[in-house]
């Protein structure tokens, strides 16, 4: 098969985090690896609401319908169950489907395809067939989206075995990620965060891998592991930064992937600095937090210096006003305060 063959040639794989080179905003590494990927096997095709409209999805999508045509990048119905079925089929009689939605939230109109189909056809027949789909979404916040335009759902799908779950973080990952994904015979779905996009970063051309299911330091040090993936932590290392005047300095684990769960660098870190604070973009009750906080309590309690702490959403819907999102969202200022605490959890003022 033409793809798997020049993507496995291809094994520029990043294990650390000093790349040198041009630099791409996050949105345009995506649109890169979606160009390459096509460009190299015609059985990769994207479609979405507004994949070849003048927005072209954030510009992740800009250009491909003028290259590759409308067979191949084409609007489509709002019909999200429906079309992940088209998707799931197609995907199991050879083709690459990569799948765009403005947001998170319209996956849930697709859940029945994605938790009771794609996950689970491999499984139920033998191996006999695979589902090699891409399911791409944006979160949205901060703009008064409110409560059905705003969430970060993937906590709602790490139990769903079938599934992988990618949360990139910088433009080198986020073209990394697409790609591997786009290679991979399993469902896999890809949520970004809206506040990356304009990130600029280090992007190298053609072709290369950051595999699934293998977290990277951003960060090393001693006082604490914070652990987390996408804007979360970008946010917490903004805190952290803000606190190195005072000699604290921290492992800062991007997991880069949800599904498969890194557990090997995260039990590593957390055996170094014995505290954890896990960080997240949805909500932190019976979440991406908590399962990462239990992988750690089950595998090494005896050496936290204190309780796992957790920042993430309340068990609240998101408002839709401007001063309670500031309230209801993570903070540079909540971060910041969320360390101190766990360094420091008696005798706080």
């Amino acid at each position: 098969m033409p793809w798997s063959e020049a993507f496995l040639e291809s094994q520029q794989t990043h294990t650390t985090t000093q790349v040198v080179g041009r630099e791409l905003s996050y949105t345009q590494a995506l649109n890169e690896a979606l160009s390459l990927a096509m460009a190299l096997d015609p059985n990769v095709f994207v479609l979405g609401q507004g994949v070849d409209d003048p927005s072209t999805m954030f510009g992740v999508t800009k250009g491909l319908a003028e290259q590759f045509g409308s067979p191949r990048v084409f609007e489509t119905p709002l019909s999200e169950e429906g079309l992940t079925g088209i998707c799931t089929g197609a995907a199991m009689h050879g083709l690459r489907p990569v799948y765009c939605h403005n947001r998170p939230d319209f996956l849930l109109l697709a859940f029945n395809q994605i938790v009771n189909h794609a996950s689970k056809i491999h499984y139920m027949d033998n191996g006999q067939n695979r589902v090699p789909m891409v399911i791409w979404s944006a979160i949205g916040r901060g703009w008064g989206s409110g409560a059905q335009h705003s969430q970060a759902i993937q906590g709602l799908l790490m139990s769903v075995p079938g599934l992988k779950i990618v949360m990139p973080s910088t433009p080198y990952d986020a073209k990394g990620l697409m790609l591997s994904a786009i290679a991979d015979n399993n469902p896999v779905l890809i949520f970004e965060h809206r506040w990356l996009m304009k990130q600029q970063g280090v992007v190298p051309e053609g072709i290369y891998n950051v595999p699934i299911g293998k977290g990277i330091y951003r960060e090393r040090g001693t006082d604490l592991s914070i652990i987390g993936t996408s804007h979360a932590l970008a946010l917490a290392q903004q805190a952290l930064a803000s606190l190195k005047e005072q000699g604290i300095s921290a492992d800062v684990v991007d997991l880069r992937t949800l599904k498969p769960l890194d557990h090997e660098i995260i039990l590593e870190s957390v055996k170094k600095t014995g505290r954890a604070l896990i960080v997240d973009t949805g909500w932190a009750m019976g979440g991406v937090c908590a399962e990462i906080g239990c992988v750690i309590a089950e595998n090494c309690p005896q050496i936290l210096k204190a309780p796992i702490k957790r920042v993430g959403l309340p068990d609240l819907p998101t408002p839709a006003g401007h001063t309670l999102e500031q309230l209801y969202y993570p903070s540079e200022e909540s971060m910041a305060r969320a360390i101190l605490e766990l360094l420091n959890p008696i005798g706080m003022e």
